[in-house]
C-alpha cells in the first residue's frame, strides 16, 4: 500500500505556482493499478485520497506509519464509492457486493477491510475517502437508487445535472465524512457556476466516465486569483476551503466529490459574485 503525503499550500504560495508546481500541488494522478492500493495523505483535514483496483486476488487496507495507529480505521472513517466492475468489500467479515457507483459507508473502529473483484477482467475500482473520526457510526452501503437525488441546472446556462448525495444527513450518517456523486448530463459542460467558496471545509474531487480526449478545466485559487488544472478521467483534485472549485469539460462526465471540516451542511457555501472573478 503506497502513500503520498501532501503539504498545505496557502494563497500567497499558489498565486506564484506554475503549471507544474500546481499539479504537483493539487491534482492526484495514477490512483487505480492493477493489484494495488494508492493513497495521498492531504494535510487539508488530515484527508487521505485513495483507489483500490484488485486483480486475482484480494487486497486488504492497513494501517501505517503516517496513519499512526494499528488499524487504519481506529481513529478514521471511510467513503468507498466502485467506479469500475462489480466487486465486493468485506468489513469485519461482514461483505457487501458494490456494482458501479454503489457507495459503502465504514465506521471507525473497523479493523479489517479488504477489496476483491468479482470479475478480475472487469476490475472493481474502488474509490477511498478517508477522514478523522471521534465517534463510530453505523457501516451502510447505498447505492445509487437510495441516494438522495437532486437535480440542477438549465441547458441555457450549459449547467444540467444530477446530484447524488450516499454519505449525508438525510441519508447515511457519519462523524464528519460527507460524499457523493455529480454526474453532468450530455450536451452540459459547467459542475457549478457562480462558483462558491465554504472556508469552513475542504474538498477532493475524483473526476471519472470520460471518455480519452476528454478534459476538464478545474477552476480553482482566490476569486480575483484564478487558476485551473486540466484534469483526465479518473483523476483527483484537491480544494482548500479558501479556493472556488468549478470546472468545464469539453465532453461529458461524472465526478465524486467529498468534504470534511466544521460541518455537514451542505448548502453552506459562499457564493462569489461574476464580477469578482478575475
Amino acid at each position: 500500500m503506497a502513500m503520498e503525503i501532501r503539504q498545505v499550500a496557502s494563497p500567497a504560495e499558489t498565486k506564484n505556482f506554475d503549471t507544474t508546481q500546481l499539479r504537483q500541488n493539487y491534482l492526484i494522478e495514477g490512483l487505480f493499478r492493477t493489484g494495488e492500493i494508492n493513497m495521498t495523505y492531504s494535510h487539508l483535514d488530515r484527508t487521505v485520497i485513495g483507489g483500490a483496483m484488485p486483480a486475482d486476488t484480494p487486497i486488504e487496507l492497513q494501517g501505517c506509519a503516517q496513519i499512526g495507529t494499528e488499524h487504519f480505521l481506529d481513529r478514521r472513517e471511510l467513503g468507498i464509492i466502485n467506479i469500475g466492475g462489480a466487486g465486493r468489500v468485506s468489513a469485519d467479515g461482514e461483505n457487501f457486493t458494490l456494482d458501479a457507483t454503489d457507495c459503502l459507508y465504514v465506521p471507525m473502529g473497523t479493523r479489517q477491510v479488504s477489496f476483491v473483484s468479482l470479475t478480475p477482467a472487469d476490475p472493481a475500482k474502488f474509490y477511498l475517502i478517508s477522514t478523522p473520526a471521534h465517534r463510530p457510526c453505523k457501516i451502510q452501503k447505498i447505492t445509487a437508487d437510495e441516494a438522495n437525488l437532486v437535480e440542477l441546472g438549465v441547458q441555457s446556462d450549459a449547467n444540467v445535472r444530477t446530484l447524488r448525495q450516499y454519505i449525508h444527513p438525510e441519508v447515511c450518517e457519519s462523524c464528519q465524512l460527507v460524499m457523493g456523486v455529480t454526474t453532468i448530463e450530455e450536451g452540459s459542460v459547467w459542475n457549478t457556476m457562480p462558483a462558491h467558496i465554504h472556508d469552513r471545509r475542504s474538498e477532493v474531487y475524483l473526476y471519472f466516465d470520460m471518455r480519452e480526449n476528454t478534459r476538464v478545466l478545474h477552476l480553482m485559487g482566490e476569486p480575483d486569483e484564478t487558476r485551473h488544472i486540466v484534469v483526465s478521467n479518473e483523476q483527483a483534485v484537491l480544494s482548500p476551503g479558501w479556493s472556488i472549485h468549478s470546472g468545464a469539460g469539453t465532453g461529458r462526465y461524472c465526478f465524486i466529490w467529498s468534504m470534511a471540516g466544521d460541518n455537514q451542511d451542505f448548502t453552506d457555501m459562499d457564493f462569489i459574485d461574476m464580477q469578482h472573478l478575475r
